[in-house]
């Protein structure tokens, strides 16, 4: 079984799905790792590059390479996967989708902790324009999110609780 998790930057979806992954003893593929590997270039240059349109073709390219090569994997997402190319019916056709629904204030938290640099659309926001960003951003992507199979609204996530939700 494939197993996608999908949300914002910052909602935890590589932190749990690697955990997850290990108690299934699944493979883990990071989506924007696999994309960097492939290309042989970071994120940041992709977009610097090819501009967000060209990252979202490479992003849909291995999406349909994940669904052909792997039959049980968990998989982290890019927040915007499921938002272009009709991503999220390949995903809900390949296998299991949950969304991992975080509040505003944790995800600025979580990313304010982190190098905004390695993340185009938040490299060079101050503290006020992330959250400007992050709202508007979540409003515009939450109905695509809300087509997942499953939805978890927390933190603190378990696995147990992800392993009870997919009924394993």
């Amino acid at each position: 079984m494939l197993i996608f998790l999908i949300g914002m930057m910052g909602s935890g979806k590589t932190t749990l799905g690697k955990e997850l992954a290990a108690e299934l003893n699944y493979s883990f593929v990071d989506l924007d790792a696999f994309i960097e590997e492939k290309e042989g270039r970071t994120i940041a240059e992709i977009f610097a590059q090819q501009g967000q349109q060209g990252f979202r073709e490479l992003e849909h390219k291995a999406l349909q390479t994940i669904v052909a090569n792997y039959s049980q994997a968990v998989v982290a997402t890019g927040g915007g996967a499921p938002c272009f190319f009709n991503n999220i019916q390949l995903m809900n056709q390949a296998g299991e989708t949950i969304f991992l629904d975080v509040p505003i204030k944790m995800l600025v938290q979580r990313l304010s902790q982190s190098d905004l640099s390695t993340r185009p659309l938040l490299a060079g926001k101050t503290q006020s324009e992330l959250i400007s960003f992050l709202g508007k951003t979540l409003a515009d992507r939450r109905q695509f999110y809300v087509q997942a199979k499953h939805l978890v609204a927390m933190p603190p996530y378990t696995i147990n609780a992800l392993l009870k939700l997919l009924l394993l």
